[in-house]
C-alpha cells in the first residue's frame, strides 16, 4: 500500500523563534525528485536575514541571558524533549524526507530512529562536561574549564538532511552554543519542522535559527560572518575549500569540515562470498549511493572476483526501484537532475575507459530522477569511476592479489573518510585497519556509524569529527585558570 503524501506545514525562515519570510520576499521551489514537480515555495534567506539570525543568536548567548544561566541538566531535559517530539511526529518528519529527498520511507524512518537517539546521547553529556585539575609548577591551584565556543554556524547536506541535523544541533547545544543552521536547498522542508519542534520544546529565543537559501548567498554568509566563532559543514570537499578560505580571511572562525569520500571495501578470499556480495551491496547502494563513506571501490581478491560479480550483478537486478512510498521499493531517485547528470556521466566514463559494464548503466524512464543500479567490474584505478566520488548507485568492482599491494591501493586516493574490511583472518583485519587512511574503518560489517562513535575524515574527507565525546569538543573552547596560594 502507497503512503498519503503529507502535507508541508511551514516554509519560511525561523529567527528568534519566530517564521519569517525572507527580507528580499524571495521563494525558491523544493522539487519532489520522484516527478520533478514542485512540493513547496520556500523562503529565500541571503546575507540580511543570516544578520538578523547572528544577532539573535549572539543576544541569546549574552552573559545572563536564560539560555547561559540554564543549569545543565535543564539543557538535556530540552534536547530530550526534543526528542520526544521527534518521536511523536516520527511519521510525518519520515514522510517529508522521503518526499523533499527522494529515499525510500523505510530508510527514512530509520533516519529519524537514528536522529532522535543523536539527541538523547547529546543530552546525557550536558551535565558531564567538565574540566581538570592540574598539579602546576610553582604555589598555583590550577583548573581548566570547558566553555561553549559561542555563536556557531552549521549548514548541512541533502542526503541525510535530519540526521545531519541532529548530530549538529546536538552537540552545539549539549554544550551550550547557539546555532544558526542553513539546510541544504533541495531538502529543506525538515529542518524548518524541526525548528518548529525546538520551539515546542521551549528552547530560549535565538537558540536555534534556521535559513534556508542559497550557498554563494545564505552559505556564504554564515561562512563570512564576523560574528559566528565557528562553521560545521558537512558537504563536498569543493565547498569545505570555500569555508576554509572565508574563516582565514574573516575572523579565523573555528572550522570543522565532514566532507567526500572514495571509500575501499576491501575483501579477502577467506570469506562467504555470498555474504560479503551482501555486505558491499549495503555499503554502496544505501540511500541509492548517497552516502559521503559510501564503499565505492570494491576491493576483490582474485580467487573469487568472477563469484563476487556475479553475486554483486545479481543483487543489483534484484533491486526494485519506483515510488519511495511505496514499501516494495529499495531505490528511489536521485536527489535532483543535477546529481542525475553527474551520475550519468560518470558511468558513461566508465564504459569509455573500458570497464565492463554488468548491469545498469543508465537512467530508468522519463519521469522522475532514477539510476538504474549499476555493477562495473574490470576496473583500474586510473579510471574516473574508481578515483571520483559518484555520490550514486554505481560499484566498481576491482580486482587485487596481495595485502600489501590492497593497503596501498586503497591509501592511493585524496581522500580519508572510511574504509571496510572482509576477513575471517583477525590479523589481516588488524594490519589493514592500522595502515588504511581513513577516519573510520569497519571489519566484518559497513556503515557501522552509532551516537557514540566519532564520525570524520583524514585528508581532504575533513577536519574534525561529529559526534561521540570528539564531537562535543568541536564546540568547547579550553580555559585555564591559575590562582596563586599565599602561604
Amino acid at each position: 500500500m502507497t503512503r498519503k503524501m503529507p502535507d508541508v506545514k511551514y516554509t519560511q525562515l525561523f529567527i528568534n523563534n519566530e517564521f519569517v519570510d525572507a527580507k528580499s520576499g524571495k521563494k525558491f521551489a523544493t522539487l519532489n525528485p520522484t516527478d520533478g514537480t514542485v512540493i513547496a515555495k520556500i523562503a529565500e534567506g541571503d546575507k540580511a536575514d543570516v544578520d538578523k539570525a547572528v544577532a539573535a543568536a549572539k543576544e541569546a548567548f549574552k552573559r545572563g541571558s536564560t539560555w547561559r544561566n540554564m543549569d545543565a541538566s535543564a539543557r538535556g531535559k530540552l534536547l530530550n524533549k526534543f526528542a520526544d517530539l521527534l518521536a511523536r511526529d516520527m511519521e510525518y518528519l519520515a514522510s517529508l524526507e522521503s518526499l523533499d529527498n527522494g529515499k525510500t520511507y523505510m530508510h527514512a524512518v530509520y533516519d529519524v530512529h537514528a536522529s532522535i537517539s543523536a539527541i538523547r546521547y547529546c543530552a546525557g553529556w550536558c551535565d558531564k562536561i567538565r574540566g581538570d585539575t592540574i598539579p602546576a609548577d610553582g604555589n598555583l591551584l590550577s583548573f581548566t574549564r570547558k566553555e561553549p565556543i559561542g555563536v556557531v554556524g552549521q549548514i548541512i547536506p541533502w542526503n541525510y538532511p535530519l540526521v545531519m541535523l541532529t548530530w549538529k544541533w546536538g552537540s552545539a547545544l549539549a554544550t551550550g552554543c547557539t546555532v544558526v543552521l542553513k539546510p541544504a536547498e533541495q531538502t529543506p522542508l525538515t529542518a524548518i519542522y524541526a525548528a518548529a519542534l525546538a520551539k515546542e520544546a521551549g528552547f530560549p529565543p535565538g537558540v536555534v535559527n534556521v535559513i534556508t537559501g542559497y550557498g554563494p548567498t545564505a552559505g556564504a554568509a554564515i561562512a563570512e560572518h564576523p560574528d559566528i566563532r565557528k562553521v560545521a559543514f558537512t558537504g563536498s570537499t569543493e565547498v569545505g575549500h570555500l569555508i576554509l578560505e572565508a574563516s582565514a580571511k574573516t575572523n579565523m572562525k573555528r572550522v570543522s569540515l565532514e566532507l567526500g569520500g572514495k571509500s575501499p571495501l576491501v575483501i579477502f578470499d577467506d570469506v562467504d562470498v555470498k555474504e560479503a556480495a551482501q555486505i558491499a551491496y549495503g555499503a554502496l547502494f544505501t540511500n541509492h549511493g548517497q552516502i559521503c563513506c559510501a564503499g565505492s571501490r570494491t576491493f576483490v581478491q582474485s580467487k573469487i572476483y568472477d563469484e563476487f560479480v556475479t553475486h554483486a550483478k545479481q543483487l543489483a537486478l534484484k533491486t526494485k526501484l519506483g515510488d519511495p512510498f511505496d514499501p516494495e521499493v529499495q531505490q528511489g531517485p536521485q536527489v535532483d537532475e543535477q546529481m542525475l547528470n553527474k551520475v550519468l556521466g560518470l558511468i558513461k566514463s566508465g564504459k569509455e575507459q573500458g570497464a565492463v559494464l554488468e548491469t545498469g548503466g543508465e537512467r530508468l524512464g522519463n519521469v522522475g530522477y532514477f539510476v538504474k543500479p549499476t555493477v562495473f567490474s574490470n576496473v583500474t584505478d586510473d579510471m574516473r569511476i574508481a578515483k571520483e566520488e559518484i555520490f550514486g548507485p554505481v560499484q566498481s568492482i576491482l580486482k587485487f592479489e596481495t595485502l600489501d599491494e590492497v593497503i596501498e591501493r586503497a591509501n592511493n586516493t585524496e581522500y580519508g573518510l572510511a574504509a571496510g574490511v572482509l576477513t575471517n583472518d583477525i590479523n589481516k583485519a588488524l594490519t589493514f585497519a592500522q595502515a588504511v587512511q581513513s577516519g573510520s574503518v569497519w571489519v566484518n560489517c559497513y556503515n557501522a556509524i552509532t551516537p557514540q562513535t566519532p564520525f570524520g575524515g583524514f585528508k581532504q574527507s575533513g577536519i574534525g569529527r561529529e559526534m561521540g565525546p570528539d564531537g562535543l569538543e568541536e564546540y568547547l573552547e579550553t580555559k585555564t585558570v591559575s590562582i596563586k596560594i599565599r602561604n
